[in-house]
This record gives structure tokens, sequence and C-alpha cells, in this order.
């Protein structure tokens, strides 16, 4: 069984009757986000929009959300996360809302309490920046994208530098 944390959540007027995520299986990484919406949504090809969940959270310290496509929409019906994976910081209280794009050529239907996306939790570090001078050498160095298989490109180059 996973670690567990307690997480806070509040329910909002329309997400009333629909279920909390919860976890579908002991081992499961995370939980399935519904659309809170009163009507069904149509998202047409290359149409992205924001759906509501219905809830908030209060995440604690040292933690975000993070939200992730479903595969099963993404693999049946071309349906994804844009901004994959979303961030929802420690300090964030308003409502979760999931930017859906239809990356099919057909219209999709969202429906009230479809599940459209998942959330996992991860632990985050702060950071404290060290300027310097000098990056201390690795075996791959400035080698980019591509430069662990059979191609490589840096960056520079994608970007027309020499």
């Amino acid at each position: 069984m996973l670690n567990k944390i307690q997480i806070s959540v509040k329910r909002l007027d329309h997400s009333k009757g629909l279920a909390l995520p919860k976890i579908q299986t002991n081992l499961s990484a995370g939980v399935d986000l519904s659309a809170a919406i009163k009507d069904p949504v149509i998202l047409r090809p290359s149409e992205r929009k924001i759906i509501p969940t219905g809830l908030a959270v209060a995440l604690p310290i040292g933690f975000e959300a993070q939200i992730r496509p479903r595969s099963g929409l993404a693999i049946k019906s071309g349906i994804t996360v844009l901004n994959s994976p979303g961030t929802i910081d420690a300090d964030y209280r308003g409502e979760i809302g999931v930017i859906l794009i239809n990356l099919s050529k057909t219209d999709f239907i969202i429906e009230r309490g479809m599940r459209i996306a998942q959330m996992v939790i991860n632990p985050v570090v702060g950071i404290n920046w060290e300027e310097v001078e000098i990056l201390p050498e690795t075996n791959r160095g400035t080698s980019g994208f591509g430069s662990t298989g059979t191609e490589k490109i840096k960056i520079n180059h994608q970007l027309g530098e020499k």
C-alpha cells in the first residue's frame, strides 16, 4: 500500500451529487477527476476548453498536484490535457479546472460526471540558485535532444544558431 497524506477538499455547489475522486486500486498513482458541468459540452476538433471539476483543495506545504490526461480518453478519443501536466500549487485555493483539447477529427461530447483527467500528488523541493561560470563536466555534456539515441539535435541548431 502507498503512503498517504491528508488532503482537504472543498466541494463547490455545481459538483453536488458527483463522487469525490478516489483511488481505483491499491497501487494507483492518482485519482480521476470528473466534469462538474450542468449540460453536455461539445469539444470540436482542435478546440480547447476549461472543464470545471467543482473541487478545490488545500495541499500540504511541500506538495503539488499534477493534472494529467487519462490514457483511455487519449487513445480512444484523442482527448488530452493541453498543459500536461498542469500544476496545482500548495497555495492555490480555487476550483480545479482541466484544460482539455480534442486532437481527433470528430466532435467529442463531455457529459456531467465523465472522468476527464487524473490528479497525482507529488512532493516538491525548494531551490536556491547558485550562479556559476562553469558547470561540472559529464559524459553527455551539452548534447541535447536525441543525444542518448541515434539522432543528436542541439537546441541552438533548432533555433537556427551556429
